[in-house]
């Protein structure tokens, strides 16, 4: 009986300790399979989704374009001659340039949008806390001094503008 359990026992540990190097080899095959499966995934949805990011920073790009003080000031026009009804007008055109373009917060990094709105809130901002000088009674005098008031913002569109192009800079790399 002995003999009998130690000759199973030489035929049984070879097999096992093969058995046991197989798996190893073909779980680890697995994995690594899984990896590159992953990899390529990954890969074909960067390539998709690249144009689409791409394309979500144009328009954030156009976005701070409109909302700058030059860009803003020429682009609207006052429709009514009272400082503060431009004044709101302005305000209601960037609040509308904004929501706009809120979904395109998805392709942007959270700092790069909170950039973004934190440079559109310091020119609403601005505008609001604009004291018109006495001797200012339309909203065409009004102009220069708010565009100049706007220009001297601490984040302002050009700001976020230049965070925005290092974004894309490291997208692109």
């Amino acid at each position: 009986m002995g003999e009998e359990f130690l000759g199973l026992l030489v035929y049984c540990v070879p097999a096992l300790v093969t058995g046991a190097v197989a798996f190893l080899f073909f779980r680890e095959h697995v994995t690594n399979e899984n990896n590159r499966r992953n990899f390529l995934l990954h890969q074909m949805h960067k390539k998709e989704s690249f144009p689409i990011r791409l394309q979500a920073f144009e328009r954030l790009t156009l976005f701070l374009e409109r909302i700058s003080a030059h860009q803003l000031m020429r682009r609207v026009a006052p429709i009514a001659p009272q400082p503060e009804a431009y004044k709101a007008l302005l305000i209601q055109t960037i609040e509308q340039e904004y929501e706009h373009n809120l979904s395109q917060q998805i392709y942007v990094s959270d700092p790069c949008w909170r950039m973004l709105t934190t440079a559109k809130n310091s020119s609403i901002q601005r505008i609001q806390n604009f004291e018109v000088p006495q001797a200012i009674k339309t909203a065409q005098e009004m102009k220069a001094p708010l565009f100049e008031t706007l220009s001297q913002a601490k984040v302002t569109p050009e700001m976020a503008l230049t965070f925005l192009k290092e974004e894309v800079g490291l997208l692109i790399q």
